[in-house]
């Protein structure tokens, strides 16, 4: 029986407890956790569950064996590590930690404890990745050359006031907030990366933190993904394209306010010589309906506690999608291309 407490009654902490509680799995949450007690009052009478104010409170409820996280990233290396202590399995959400220094302490301490630490990549779950990631194992599209990633949104009135603007609680901007989804499906697709160049902006939040950020990566066999994360997108927008010798992939939308989530699966022709050229045909395969990304994640996760592994966006992602993060910080600062790691 998975028992699980959550810490973290915003947004977020109520996906996963949506997720959690539709899942036909054999899973109770126990308890829900947040400073703001009325906010998991209100989470927690939905589903029965008990609610704590102070989160060590949660982690010492010996009835709860698996620990979400969903709390501003100021808070997460020291619950994470505190519920790892206490025999709890982990599923912190993105990033890791607020750096790549954070993501290891976690992430050494889940090799300590010997428990299984997940990080909170939803995104890999999206139906339409799912099926172009397929498709690239398969070599559907032949050797990958290059990947290509707009992810932004534009806020809304007082953005600028939240804890996402405030570098002390959250650690960095728009390139740490959704960016890091992007680098994690960059490795998931590409591998490992050696090298960053990258720049941030802040163009129009009044903040101490990036609205914007572009980045290249270079692997070692010279492939390159490129990102433009933002948060003066002004109308939701996703798009992840995939380029290889045959043809190519897009994934266009999430679902709800970032549009239909679809998949254009692009096939280079063959003339009457054999040579690949010519206008490409194209397929297009929609996914109308609900975002099941939240579900499935969840589902992934209870598997791996039930088979004793690694699961799919592990801790380590969580580290090394932190450190081409950082890579990109640095890259800005020193105004040069610089190695990841």
């Amino acid at each position: 029986m998975i028992n699980v407490g959550i810490a973290g009654a915003g947004l977020i902490g109520s996906k996963r407890a949506e997720s959690i509680s539709s899942n036909d799995q054999e899973n109770k949450i126990i308890a829900i956790c947040d400073i703001h007690i009325e906010k998991a009052k209100v989470l927690a009478g939905k589903i029965g569950a008990l609610v704590y104010k102070d989160w060590k409170s949660l982690i010492k409820n010996d009835d709860i064996n698996t620990l979400v996280i969903a709390t501003p990233n100021i808070y997460s290396t020291e619950i994470a590590i505190a519920g790892l202590e206490n025999k709890k399995d982990v599923l912190c959400e993105k990033p890791l930690g607020r750096s790549a220094a954070e993501a290891e302490k976690i992430y050494l301490k889940s090799k300590e404890t010997k428990r299984i630490l997940k990080t909170g990549f939803n995104h890999r779950h999206h139906p339409a990745i799912l099926r172009a990631k397929s498709l690239v194992k398969r070599g559907e599209i032949g050797a990958v050359y290059f990947l290509k990633c707009t992810y932004g949104h534009g806020g809304r009135p007082g953005y600028e006031k939240e804890w996402r603007a405030n570098k002390e609680i959250c650690g960095g901007g728009e390139l740490l907030d959704q960016g890091v989804h992007v680098v994690d499906l960059f490795r998931w697709f590409l591998g490992e990366f050696e090298e960053a160049q990258g720049r941030t902006a802040t163009y129009f939040w009044d903040t101490e933190v990036e609205d914007n950020a572009f980045a290249l990566f270079r692997t070692k066999k010279g492939q390159i993904a490129s990102m433009h994360t933002s948060w003066t997108q002004w109308k939701n927008k996703f798009q992840f394209e995939v380029f290889g010798e045959k043809g190519y992939l897009v994934v266009d939308g999430l679902g709800g306010s970032y549009g239909i989530e679809k998949l254009v699966i692009g096939k280079r022709k063959r003339d009457q010589n054999n040579y690949l050229g010519g206008v490409p045909d194209e397929e297009v395969i929609e996914f109308p309906g609900p975002d099941i990304s939240w579900q499935e994640e969840w589902k992934e996760f209870i598997s791996a506690i039930e088979e004793n592994r690694e699961p799919l966006g592990s801790g380590y992602d969580g580290l090394m999608a932190n450190k081409m993060i950082e890579a990109v910080y640095k890259s800005a600062r020193l105004n040069r291309p610089v190695k990841i790691g």
